[in-house]
């Protein structure tokens, strides 16, 4: 009972390759009976391989003629095929049936050898589907509860097991483990994650037990926005597939025509005889074929998209794959994209007579109640220092906080608000603060006042300066993209000049727009659109969605990208890694070349077949061979964009 079902799966899943074997051993058998003189027999297994073998072109050829009203190139080489059948019975020429057989049989391998070459890019794209596992292990009142991912609601508490997959995205309620985040954002190192890290569906749980909470909707989870993406670009042509597309439709129409001239004329000018005519037509019909042409971008392009995917490259479809290989000058937001988003300690400066862990720890006493980024990554630099929270604490939002640590009165904040405490700030400190504004941190004082009950016997200990943290790879990746030759590199930000030049500064670019709304965003992308054509633009924010969708090609952060700026661009950096934009102006680059070339190669099998036949050099199983080879040469030429 098994091995039918193993066999008739078999079949199935290689109906093309079945089909070519039996076309090709009826062929082998229909050619020996002919051999013997057994013309019946021969006829009979000469007919079965056309049937099995040409079915499914016919099939394919009849419904775009009926449908769609287009001629195609299947339908060209059944044609081709029968009319050698039917001269070889008309003229008792039966090597000619045997002739349309073999073209019938190596159009059969063809396909097949094709079907096999590009199901290479559907297992790579396809392969993000099997990434999340179809139930997830939910928490009810302490007991573990296994429901199918698609019955997940926003709050629910999931368990994931050393070695399980993370059904879908959440925040880590409880433990601590590495997760292998590699078939989702490319990085080939496990990255440490514990209470409070965002965890993504499909990825892979290291040694330790997690407890998630839910925050979205599972079928919002960044995998499956990846694989709605993907599956939208392998729908959607490309506007140089698309012109192939059409010129096939009017190509076809031509060969036609040409074909029928063909049968006529020759005998009239030329002095041929009419099989000889008729031969050459129908060798015509499958030269002239534009196949190889056909097949000579989109596997190329879905090959480049399921290379950037395995990288955490995602393109929305081809054409942003080959609009990033023509891009001449490139955009970048700051905040989120160069930066982090994430603010850190720059720099602490202490008074005199006191230490820089004695300003953080007092720092620290008030700031560990505050939800304040600024806060939390003061609190972050003091954790290792021995300190006590504050009570009393008060939050002043947009200029300090304030509470009482060890019987003092401890006050952090801006100038302005620290002031209003303190008798006078240090002369030595103030400029030391002024020299850090103007290259662009942000500045907060730290005081304390040992009599809480006087207004203004505060006393300064010390500042602390803090910036958002420059990407480690920023710096890198500009010089990587002027080495690749991208003439115009600019920073766009709404941020004040100071903090924007210290930034550009920083990574190595030269032309800055600052204090910009979303509105001067999109003006910019206009001139440089003007100026450059092709333009990138880099962003993570809503603010930056109007700019990512007028730039030719629209770059989001994945991680720390908004949804609006998502769902807005045009490729994703799935894991907010900038030197990912490289490697796909490369990959875009690649792709064009190897469209180019495959266009070349095409062409020039195309011509030279034409004129060996119009010369009398090549047969029909000949003029298949070579017309067929050079379309699986082309197809497996762009499936080198797989390495």
């Amino acid at each position: 009972m098994l091995y039918p079902q193993r066999f008739s799966q078999f079949t199935r899943e290689h109906a093309d390759t079945v089909a070519a074997l039996l076309c090709g051993l009826l062929l082998f058998l229909g050619w020996f009976a002919l051999h013997l003189g057994a013309l019946g027999l021969a006829f009979l297994l000469l007919l079965a391989a056309y049937l099995i073998g040409g079915y499914e072109s016919a099939r394919e050829g009849l419904t775009t003629l009926f449908k769609e009203k287009e001629l195609d190139v299947d339908l060209l080489m059944i044609v081709a095929a029968i009319g050698a059948a039917s001269l070889g019975l008309w003229r008792r020429e039966y090597h000619l049936i045997i002739d349309g057989a073999i073209l019938i049989l190596i159009f059969a391998i063809s396909g097949a050898l094709e079907g096999y070459a590009m199901q290479r890019t559907e297992r790579s794209i396809r392969s993000l589907m099997s990434l999340t596992p179809d139930t997830a292990r939910v928490l009810h009142q302490e007991r573990e509860e296994e429901i199918p991912i698609s019955q997940l609601k926003v709050g629910d508490e999931i368990v994931v097991k050393p070695g399980e997959l993370i059904p879908t995205d959440g925040i880590i309620l409880s433990g601590y483990s590495t997760l292998n985040q590699a078939a989702i954002t490319g990085e080939s190192l496990p990255v440490e994650k514990t209470v409070g890290a965002e965890v993504f569906a499909g990825t892979l749980n290291g040694y330790g037990a997690l407890q998630i909470k839910v925050h979205k909707p599972a079928q919002s989870s960044l995998i499956q926005r990846v694989i709605r993406l993907v599956e939208q670009a392998q729908t959607e042509a490309p506007p140089s597939q698309e012109f192939i597309d059409r010129f096939e439709k009017g190509y076809a129409k031509v060969i036609v025509v040409a074909g029928i001239l063909l049968a006529i004329l020759p005998p009239f000018l030329w002095g041929w005889d009419w099989e000889t005519t008729i031969y050459r037509a129908l060798t015509f019909l499958v030269v002239a074929s534009p196949c190889a042409l056909m097949a000579a971008i989109m596997p190329t392009l879905l090959s480049g998209i399921a290379n950037g995917a395995r990288q955490g490259i995602l393109f929305k479809n081809g054409a942003q794959l080959e609009k990033i290989g023509k891009v001449r000058a490139i955009a970048f937001d700051k905040t989120g994209t160069l930066t982090t988003g994430q603010v850190q300690v720059f720099q602490v400066i202490s008074a005199s007579g006191y230490t820089q862990a004695d300003v953080l720890k007092v720092a620290a006493s008030v700031e560990s109640y505050s939800e304040h980024s600024i806060g939390k990554a003061i609190v972050q630099v003091a954790g290792d220092l021995d300190w006590v929270g504050a009570v009393q604490v008060q939050a002043v939002p947009g200029q300090g906080i304030m509470g009482i640590a060890q019987e003092q009165q401890v006050i952090v904040g801006n100038a302005v608000f620290v002031q209003q405490y303190v008798t006078n700030l240090p002369e030595e400190l103030r400029e030391m603060a002024q020299s850090l504004e103007q290259e662009g941190k942000t500045l907060v004082w730290v005081a304390k006042n040992p009599t809480p009950q006087a207004r203004r016997g505060a006393e300064v200990i010390g500042v602390i300066a803090i910036a958002d943290e420059v990407r480690a790879q920023a710096a890198a990746t500009i010089t990587r993209l002027k080495k690749l030759g991208i003439e115009q590199i600019v920073m766009l930000t709404g941020d004040n000049q100071e903090t924007a030049h210290s930034v550009a500064k920083a990574v190595g670019i030269d032309r800055i727009y600052a204090q910009l709304l979303p509105e001067d965003k999109l003006d910019v992308i206009r001139r440089l659109q003007h100026q450059y054509q092709t333009v990138a633009m880099v962003g993570d924010g809503i603010n930056d969605a109007p700019a990512l969708a007028q730039a030719s090609v629209g770059i989001a952060m994945g991680i720390s990208g908004s949804d609006v700026a998502l769902e807005t661009a045009d490729i994703v950096l799935m894991a907010d890694r900038l030197e990912k934009i490289a490697v796909a102006m490369h990959l875009g680059r690649r792709s064009q070349v190897i469209v180019k070339q495959n266009i070349v190669v095409a062409l020039g099998f195309i011509m030279l077949l034409l004129v060996g036949n119009f010369l009398g050099n090549i047969n029909l199983p000949i003029g298949v061979i070579g017309h067929e080879g050079s379309t699986v040469l082309v197809t497996l030429s762009g499936l080198r964009l797989l390495k």
